[in-house]
């Protein structure tokens, strides 16, 4: 067995994937291995992906990542899209990416993404389970349970770094569903189907039943658990029930259980959560799991900004990094209206790019604010080529920035303010008066 990444940092060994960590992030090995040893910091790295990718660090003290979520639905399969989408991920700088297809051959699906996006990936496996349970049963919830753990070893098997398993939802938090009220009712896919089975069969969560088993794959492939928030609000009225509450103290016993096996975990979290409440929700999850990585779609912090979301989200996105939250999964335009393009792919990890840097500038803020300086200098004198090469999207701020065809070059003024640059006009003012104060010496 060639181990894991945790058991790596408690013998005290440095792996390549470490050793890449800390330059990236500027940090000592010595700091670096203790952490990865305790759980705080992760690197998802499967230690039979076939192809070398570039991994990252997500945890406390790092600079706050950012997912980006792709994949055919029932509805629409498009592999060639799905493929496009990663590569712009790729781009645009995501640090992580999922594929959530839940349509068509989604191991096939799966394998070519894999491919397309040499970066930290990761998967949902009972999406898998749902699309054999259609092709087998024509009724997912006909599902066994060995259906459910045969798609978990299809992923692992694959390479992907990191697995969603909703192992936090149990039967008798399913049949409290039913008597607690929501407004937004459950909204995981995953968690539903989950959840619908159990209640169906009257048996437990099969991620639970056989979490010992799930523990020995992840060791054997150094597969990162992902512990699901099947119960995450749906809407900014049901934030912090019971039911989300109860399911996350689940998982962080689930936590322990997998960090005694060597087994590097992170907690998924809401969702949405109204603005007041978001930093609550970070203090609150981190109370209950610890320094364990923490990662968090969204959250939303309205529900009525559809063909928005990617900004709404990105709102409580920031607060939250700020928070000391670790990885940040985007939305985009296109959230809860239908399968995002290519182009609202870009737009939602764009959003979440700022997001991720607006939070590290709290946490971080010695490391973080060196890209702001570079660019307030630039602006300052006018460095035009600076200025677009340190934008967070270059190609954009260039096509915005030269579309009135204005003169090309640096020391000229953009449109919006002309010749009452305040860059052009305090440098004018100070040479008139330095010529008039030269004039009154001569004279």
């Amino acid at each position: 067995m060639l181990g894991t990444q945790m058991s790596a940092a408690r013998r005290g060994v440095a792996t390549e994937e470490m050793k890449l960590v800390a330059k990236d992030e500027d940090v000592s090995l010595d700091w670096l291995i203790p952490k990865i040893a305790n759980g705080s910091i992760i690197i998802p790295s499967n230690n039979t992906r076939p192809q070398k990718i570039h991994n990252v660090g997500i945890g406390k003290g790092l600079k706050t990542k950012v997912n980006v979520n792709i994949g055919t639905s029932t509805l629409k399969v498009d592999l060639q899209e799905e493929i496009e989408k990663a590569k712009i991920a790729v781009k645009y700088h995501a640090d992580t990416i999922m594929d959530l297809s839940d349509g068509g051959d989604v191991g096939s699906i799966r394998r070519a993404l894999l491919e397309s996006a040499p970066i930290t990936f990761g998967t949902v496996p009972i999406y898998e389970a749902y699309n054999h349970g259609v092709e087998k049963h024509k009724n997912p919830l006909n599902l066994t349970e060995d259906d459910f753990l045969n798609a978990f070893e299809n992923n692992v098997k694959d390479g992907v770094d990191y697995t969603t398993i909703h192992s936090g939802i149990t039967k008798e938090i399913a049949k409290r569903i039913l008597k607690v009220e929501r407004y937004g009712g459950v909204v995981s896919k995953g968690g539903t189907l989950t959840a619908a089975w159990m209640l169906k069969y009257d048996k437990e969560n099969p991620y639970i039943t056989h979490y010992d088993y799930l523990i020995e794959l992840a060791r054997k492939y150094d597969v990162t658990f992902s512990l699901g928030d099947a119960l995450r609000p749906g809407s900014i009225l049901d934030s912090h029930d019971e039911l989300q509450v109860q399911e996350m103290i689940n998982i962080a016993r689930l936590t322990k259980r997998a960090h005694e096996k060597d087994v590097q975990v992170m907690v998924e979290g809401p969702g949405h959560v109204p603005l007041n409440e978001v930093a609550a929700n970070v203090r609150l999850a981190k109370s209950l799991i610890g320094n364990v990585p923490y990662y968090v779609l969204g959250p939303l912090v309205t529900d009525i900004a559809s063909g928005h979301d990617h900004i709404a989200s990105a709102i409580g996105a920031a607060v939250s990094a700020s928070e000391g939250v670790d990885l940040l999964c985007y939305l985009t335009p296109s959230e809860h209206l239908a399968l995002p393009n290519v182009e609202e792919v870009k737009a939602g990890l764009i959003a979440y790019r700022i997001a991720a840097h607006a939070g590290d500038l709290v946490k971080l803020r010695e490391k973080a604010i060196k890209w702001d300086m570079k660019m307030t200098e630039a602006r300052r004198t006018l460095d035009w080529e600076k200025q677009l090469a340190l934008s967070i999207d270059p190609e954009e701020a260039a096509r915005i920035h030269s579309r009135t065809g204005q003169r090309p070059g640096n020391n000229v003024p953009c449109t919006m303010c002309g010749g009452a640059c305040v860059y052009l006009m305090l440098p004018q003012q100070r040479k008139y008066e330095k010529e008039n104060e030269n004039l009154h010496q001569i004279g």
